[in-house]
Parts: C-alpha cells; structure tokens; sequence
C-alpha cells in the first residue's frame, strides 16, 4: 500500500525542495455500507470483497469506509474498519439526501428504515467528493444481500469530468 493514499485528509499537499507537488489522488477509493443492527464484520468484509473483485479491486485499493450517523454504534462495522485498518466516516442523513439525484439503485427498504433513499451509494459519493475535492461517481449499483449493501465510489479524474 502506497504510503500517500493514506493522507487523503491533508489539506495541504507537502512540498520538499525541488520537488514537484503530488497530484490529487485520482483512484480515491470509497466503500459506502449499509447494514442491518448486528451484521457481522466477517459477512460485512466477504461481501465487500465480492463486490471489489466484480469490478477488478482490492480490498488494497481502498482508502475509506462510510455509512449514516445511525450506524455509528454498529459494532461489525466499527472492527470492519480496525480489521482493514481503514477510517470509517459517518454522514449525517442531510448529506445523504444531496445525493439521491444521483444514486443508481434507490431502496424502498432504506427509506424506511433511515429517511434516505440509499445508505450505501449516497455515503460513497459523498465521501469520495468530500476527501477528493472532486466530482466522484457509482463504479456501479451497490451490490446487496439480506443483512448488508455496499456501494463503490471513485473520483473522476480530470478527463472523465463533464
């Protein structure tokens, strides 16, 4: 693992003298999650490593992990994020809901249970844009079983922007 893509929160890139300065990060990687209380980090990593691998990832390419305020206390969430030793982030529903003009696969069940149309995608896009600094889209639909959902998020590069 690249030792910079862990310093996505820097604000401020580093300069040493007669260096030039790094770029921004363009494979930014986000895995939004979306659960039921009490789903495992063991069924949260296998299905997250399933849905990496459908779109030829790693679970070394990941920088972050992200979900609603509500899942703050979700303890298979929280030793998910200390077993691949990678932040989680936990957005407020207000954010959320900024991106569902965006989101790929809406869920009747999310809405229900949360107040907004998807946990999983909307927290990655949202994520990503807010480390990144840039427009950030869906790899795909967040792929989903009967306890848990997970979306993937990049930032675009400089070329793919509209």
């Amino acid at each position: 693992r690249d030792p910079c893509r862990s310093r996505v929160h820097s604000a401020s890139p580093s300069i040493s003298s007669g260096a030039r300065m790094p770029l921004p990060i363009p494979s930014l990687l986000i895995a939004g999650i979306g659960c039921r209380r009490g789903c495992s980090a063991e069924h949260l990593r296998a299905l997250l490593e399933r849905t990496l691998g459908e779109y030829g990832r790693s679970l070394a390419e990941l920088d972050a992990l992200t979900s609603i305020d509500g899942k703050r206390d979700e303890p298979g969430l929280r030793q998910l994020a200390t077993l691949l030793e990678r932040p989680v982030h936990f957005l407020a529903p207000a954010v959320l809901h900024d991106y569902e003009p965006r989101l790929l696969s809406p869920s009747a069940v999310a809405l229900r249970e949360t107040g907004c149309s998807s946990v999983a995608e909307a927290a990655a896009l949202a994520l990503a844009e807010r480390l990144g600094g840039g427009r950030a889209d869906l790899l795909g639909a967040k792929r989903s079983d009967d306890r848990a959902s997970i979306a993937l998020a990049r930032l675009l590069t400089e070329r793919e922007l509209p």
